[in-house]
């Protein structure tokens, strides 16, 4: 039963993880942009996740809000941030990345307070017990549930939409889509807001766990989000889900076994670590 719950628990943190690398994923393949600034969005989804839930007792409401207000200030950060430097060399971009992640905190901390913000009634604390004496609260399978369905909605549109293919088209030669009508700048445009927006939702299922949204917690996952993208190839959407949900379950397993050793996070850097060393080419091709 240990290891169903130890499984679980590292499906939970995987589905977190792919949400924010997938992100990430999105923005490499079209612009070839390391958006370390991303994490901050994932930030601000936490904390309008507990605002609008503490304000209207509703979490449905605070997800969607979350989703919307983050996936807008993605777009903007594209409009004003990285499409001026698009011309540059991708370090610049990369710098004015790392600038606006810095800048995204100290806003946070002024704004919120240091020490962060957490509900006044935490949400889906209540347990369901499955065969065996298995312990899961309501917002575990939330989070799994939610996970499958923006990965699934996403996996649709790329595949089985014109969006998707004007997408993909773009990813491949941006120049050869321009001249067979294709609207690159908005494909741009919905390509921040998608992975912005589930940045936000990412933000949301943290705070449903840990019960804090304070003006770092960004910091940690901006760094494995981007080692998970490396490790899943860069650019390559299902290589980053595999290596997501492989540090999702390493990290629940090696809190328990190697715990005593290693704190999680390092855990986690240790096993990208050796699975880059082996396959330094990351787990799959980019497409």
């Amino acid at each position: 039963m240990l290891f169903v719950d130890l499984l679980i628990q590292g499906i939970v943190q995987g589905a977190i993880y792919a949400l924010i690398a997938l992100g990430l994923t999105l923005i490499y393949g079209l612009l070839r942009i390391l958006h370390v600034a991303h994490a901050s969005l994932f930030t601000l989804g936490g904390y309008v996740g507990v605002i609008v839930t503490n304000q209207t007792g509703s979490l449905t409401l605070a997800l969607c809000a979350a989703m919307v207000l983050v996936g807008l200030l993605g777009m903007l950060i594209y409009r004003v941030a990285y499409r001026p430097l698009l011309d540059k060399p991708p370090l610049v971009a990369l710098i004015a990345s790392i600038g606006l992640f810095i800048a995204f905190e100290e806003v946070f901390r002024i704004v919120f307070g240091s020490y962060g913000i957490s509900f006044h009634n935490p949400p889906l604390r209540a347990q369901i017990e499955f065969g065996g004496g298995l312990l899961l609260s309501y917002s575990r399978i939330l989070i799994i549930v939610m996970a499958v369905s923006f990965l699934s909605v996403l996996a649709w549109l790329s595949s089985r939409t014109r969006t998707g293919v004007a997408w993909r088209a773009t990813v491949t030669d941006p120049q050869m889509a321009a001249s067979f009508g294709i609207n690159v700048e908005n494909v741009r445009y919905l390509n921040f807001f998608i992975g912005s927006a589930l940045a936000g939702a990412a933000g949301v299922m943290v705070v449903l766990l840990t019960n804090l949204a304070e003006p770092t917690m960004g910091a940690v996952a901006s760094y494995k989000a981007l080692a998970i993208i490396v490790l899943g190839g860069l650019g390559s959407v299902r290589g980053t889900l595999i290596a997501a949900l492989a540090i999702g379950i390493v990290e629940s397993f090696g809190t328990v076994y190697i715990g005593h050793i290693l704190d999680r996070d390092a855990i986690a850097f240790a096993f990208l670590i050796i699975a880059l060393m082996l396959r330094p080419q990351g787990l799959l091709r980019a497409g």
